[in-house]
């Protein structure tokens, strides 16, 4: 039988980063936190946790934090249906959830505010790339995630939110240096775009829908929503913009769009665990109307 105070230790050493602020959160000494994780390693024969700044999971012990993590979610379905176990109980459920950073920049924030307003719930949030947040789904390192993704991954249900429509946007000033002579391919070899990382291919795939065809082009390095408009506007490059964040700044002519109406349309879905706790049928519900007020809609029914 596996230890769930030690387990407990471990988790709170993975989500907090630190012993010492897993210490506070659990009440204990550093010195007892770092004696049940130590024991439970001995116990099981292998290092679950890389003693650095922030302290970090090894393989296993990322496995042994899954599992504690579905561990909570049974407890808190239980306490709910017997609410006489749950005295002296903490009542939260902790939900892993995996977001873009453009969601998380313009309408997440409203669906996380609505349901954990309504429901015993704290989030534990990721950032990764729309095309890539179901990876995250997969490996059961969350329960749900924002994603370009329609087609449910096994044991999810997929359900549409809406388009993200993006826009090429420059200033003035880096339009009349760059593209003086017009958006072709000569210039947008030259001019540089920004790029929010490795895995952003936004700008890519709007070169592509202008040419015809990829060519790479020179990007600064950019991983932050707000910093892509700013960046912009000090003509530090090009990049796609949500166009309902840029509107006003287009509308009087701080920024341009490098072709007129040539934007870029991103699907989203939110999916999430078909076997889950009712808080996270709630935040589902949150997630759909928060979107619907922002998104285009995308008229598909849920999988």
């Amino acid at each position: 039988m596996l230890d769930y105070a030690l387990i407990e230790a471990l988790s709170a050493v993975l989500r907090e980063g630190s012993f010492e602020r897993a210490a506070r959160a659990l009440h204990l000494t550093p010195s007892a936190v770092s004696q049940r994780v130590r024991l439970l390693e001995e116990r099981l024969g292998q290092v679950l946790v890389v003693r650095s700044n922030p302290a970090r999971a090894t393989p296993a012990g990322r496995a042994l934090a899954r599992h504690a993590e579905q561990v909570g979610l049974l407890e808190h379905e239980l306490l709910a249906d017997l609410p006489a176990l749950a005295h002296g109980v903490q009542g939260r459920v902790t939900l892993p959830v995996a977001v873009n950073a453009d969601s998380l920049a313009t309408w997440f924030i409203a669906a996380a505010a609505e349901a954990t307003a309504a429901a015993p719930l704290l989030l534990d949030l990721s950032l990764d790339d729309q095309e890539h947040t179901a990876e995250w789904l997969r490996s059961g390192e969350v329960v749900a995630a924002v994603t370009a993704l329609a087609t449910a991954v096994p044991g999810c249900r997929s359900l549409p939110l809406g388009r993200l429509r993006y826009c090429a946007t420059a200033s003035p000033a880096f339009m009349q240096r760059h593209f003086g002579g017009g958006v072709d391919a000569a210039a947008l070899a030259h001019a540089p775009s920004l790029t929010f990382n490795r895995r952003d291919r936004l700008q890519e795939q709007w070169v592509a829908q202008v040419l015809g065809h990829d060519q790479p082009a020179p990007t600064h390095w950019l991983p932050s929503t707000q910093a892509f408009v700013d960046g912009c506007l000090a003509g530090l490059g090009w990049g796609m913009n949500m166009t309902a964040m840029v509107q006003p700044l287009l509308d009087r002519g701080a920024l341009v769009e490098l072709v007129p109406g040539q934007t870029l349309a991103v699907p989203l879905y939110w999916q999430h665990k078909r076997r889950g706790p009712a808080v996270l049928e709630a935040l589902s519900r949150s997630v759909q109307r928060a979107a619907q007020a922002v998104l285009e809609p995308l008229d598909e029914p849920a999988r």
